[in-house]
């Protein structure tokens, strides 16, 4: 029997349909329910085709959850971890995507050129690194690039600092961008839920991203206070954790937020995320602007801003380095993705106009 208990008194005083949807809302609200996603719909479609977030995506479908609503759907349906649909029970293929409110993603490892989705519908992405060897201020611009881009809240967040001091580490990751926050926690034995509160709030959706073994799965536990995934200690010889999330899944928090745990990238590389890397390196990219030509390559060119900062010693070398790799994978990426998606384009056109033919 569910309890009604925190919305009857609020209820009884609408009329019987209103009061049921505010309800189901106060329900949808812990999956990270907005209303961003509400007024994409009405009441009385959510009555004909009640909304649900996606959990977890495998090969047989999708795992989606709901007010009332636990099941699988066929994997007709193209979604990405914590998108919403609109469930038609009848023809389930024909539930609807709802809009999503940010979207991260990542070129696909290997030669396919292709894109894979990796989230969907995000509010704050927490960045995780450790104070060992996996601290790497390259890869943490990646996924604040990719963070910019969707435009959701990156958070830095340095786990392990049982083992090290974390000041040197913290250090560095503040000084990647003064618009992302960095905080340095002892998941095991410090208060972890009280650090990340301020971006857990009921509503919200957050997601814990960075290599593997580097604390994000204790982080979930910690949140909700549990231990259903399962976690071990770190090994001396390569600083990494023995267990790995091999699986995307959003978790909700009682009381709180939705929190997706991801497992580690070993490959992210950048695809249609010009705009973050340009947020990223904002000073960069103003001073880019200088350039004599539009189309400096910040080379050898004559009347170079970025070569004139670099030889009076105004910007790092190291840092302008990172910025123009990320900038050409960007934009290689980008026109490779563009060729896949024209041909792809063309070719489905080429089966349309056959099966119109027959």
């Amino acid at each position: 029997m569910k309890d009604n208990s925190m919305t009857r008194d609020y209820s009884q005083f609408l009329p019987p349909v209103e009061a049921q949807h505010s309800t189901a809302v106060a329900r949808l609200t812990s999956l990270g329910w907005q209303p961003f996603f509400a007024q994409q719909t009405s009441i009385d479609e959510l009555t004909s085709t009640p909304p649900a977030r996606v959990v977890t995506v495998h090969r047989s479908g999708l795992h989606v959850l709901g007010e009332d609503m636990d099941v699988h759907l066929p994997p007709s349906v193209e979604a990405t971890v914590g998108d919403w649909l609109l469930i038609d029970a009848d023809h389930p293929h024909k539930s609807r995507l709802l809009d999503r409110k940010s979207l991260i993603k990542r070129r696909a490892p290997g030669h396919d050129r292709s894109e894979q989705l990796i989230a969907a519908n995000i509010d704050t992405a927490f960045i995780t690194t450790s104070c060992n060897s996996d601290f790497n201020v390259a890869r943490l611009e990646r996924y604040i690039a990719l963070a910019f881009e969707a435009e959701v809240t990156p958070v830095i967040v340095i786990t392990k600092s049982d083992l090290a001091d974390p000041a040197p580490y913290v250090e560095k990751a503040s000084a990647i961008s003064a618009a992302v926050q960095v905080i340095a926690v002892d998941a095991k034995s410090g208060n972890p839920r009280d650090r990340l509160a301020p971006w857990c709030k009921p509503g919200q959706t957050v997601a814990f991203l960075g290599s593997s073994g580097v604390g994000k799965s204790t982080l979930v536990n910690a949140l909700s206070g549990h231990t259903e995934i399962a976690t071990q200690s770190i090994r001396e010889d390569d600083a990494k954790g023995r267990h790995t999330t091999t699986r995307r899944a959003l978790f909700v928090i009682p009381g709180g937020c939705a929190v997706l745990d991801t497992p580690g990238m070993r490959e992210l590389q950048l695809s249609d995320v010009a705009d973050g890397v340009a947020e990223l390196f904002e000073d960069l990219t103003e001073l880019s602007h200088r350039c004599k030509f539009n189309d400096c390559a910040h080379d050898t060119e004559p009347g170079c801003a970025i070569k004139k900062a670099l030889e009076t010693g105004d910007v790092d070398l190291a840092r302008v380095t990172r910025w123009k790799k990320l900038m050409a994978e960007d934009a290689y990426n980008s026109a490779s993705l563009a060729e896949r998606r024209a041909k792809d384009k063309a070719f489905g056109k080429m089966v349309r106009e056959i099966t119109k033919g027959k």
